[in-house]
């Protein structure tokens, strides 16, 4: 069976990931999904009866459960065809007045969590597989007032560059997907709406559309995906300009 594994999928973009693989993937008929909420996981796997969906909740920042998945590769040794690393955290406000303990779990979910997840996995993945990093605008340019959530992203943004040479002799290929703000639970969970009129005004991306185009520009071989023309010179501009420029157009 050709495997999928999805982490942070119990809502927002990687359940429409989950789902975009369903539509799209026929010959994808494994497909492990991975959050920390077991209900909303069950009842994403209802949505595909005729799929085999294994349900696993785990906390990927608790080791222990990175050791049961561990553990499970071992035991059933998949044929993992796509790794969507979509779990992710974070938070709007200057440093010192967030929680330090909120901040230091988004950076274990959004790094640690995500190349342990991805060297346990590319063992177990096959020529002309693809695997996705969910990255952000963030990554461009520091984000002030998100300072830690966009220095996160930095780090999957080079992360996924690197990991894209270095499994070039594999023939598998890493995306960085960069969307720009996206309506789901993450802006709530982060406590984010209504906490700067910048970021409120920002257009924002449809999750649907840009799980469908990941997976089709990762399949064919694409490094980076910035949906949106608007996103994509703002990208142009953090290359060109110096980022203590660029850092006063992206104040938060």
């Amino acid at each position: 069976m050709n495997t999928a594994i999805i982490t942070g999928s119990s809502s927002g973009l990687g359940r429409e990931f989950f789902r975009a693989v369903i539509a799209g993937y026929p010959d994808i008929d494994d497909i492990w999904i991975i959050a920390r909420r077991k209900e909303r996981l069950e009842a994403l796997a209802s949505e595909a009866p005729n799929k085999n969906v294994r349900v696993l909740p785990l906390d990927l920042t608790d080791e222990n459960d990175i050791s049961s998945y561990a553990s499970l590769l071992k035991e059933l040794s998949p044929s993992v065809t796509l790794l969507i690393n979509n779990a992710g955290a974070g938070t709007i406000g200057n440093v010192w007045e967030l929680d330090y303990l909120k901040q230091g779990h988004s950076v274990s979910l959004n790094c640690r969590s995500m190349v342990e997840i991805s060297s346990l996995t590319i063992p177990y993945m096959k020529s002309g597989g693809a695997i996705i990093n969910t990255c952000s605008i963030a990554a461009f340019v520091p984000n002030p007032r998100m300072t830690t959530y966009s220095s996160t992203k930095a780090f999957v943004y080079a992360f996924s560059k690197g990991l894209r040479f270095e499994l070039k002799k594999k023939h598998i290929n890493c995306l960085a997907v960069c969307p720009c703000p996206m309506e789901t639970e993450f802006l709530e969970k982060g406590d984010i709406p209504g906490r700067s009129k910048s970021f409120d005004r920002l257009p924002r991306c449809n999750p649907t559309s840009v799980a469908k185009t990941s997976l089709k520009k990762a399949f064919a071989g694409r490094g980076i995906y910035t949906p949106k023309l608007f996103y994509k010179f703002y990208r142009l501009l953090a290359k060109l300009l110096p980022h203590g420029f660029v850092m006063h157009l992206s104040k938060l």
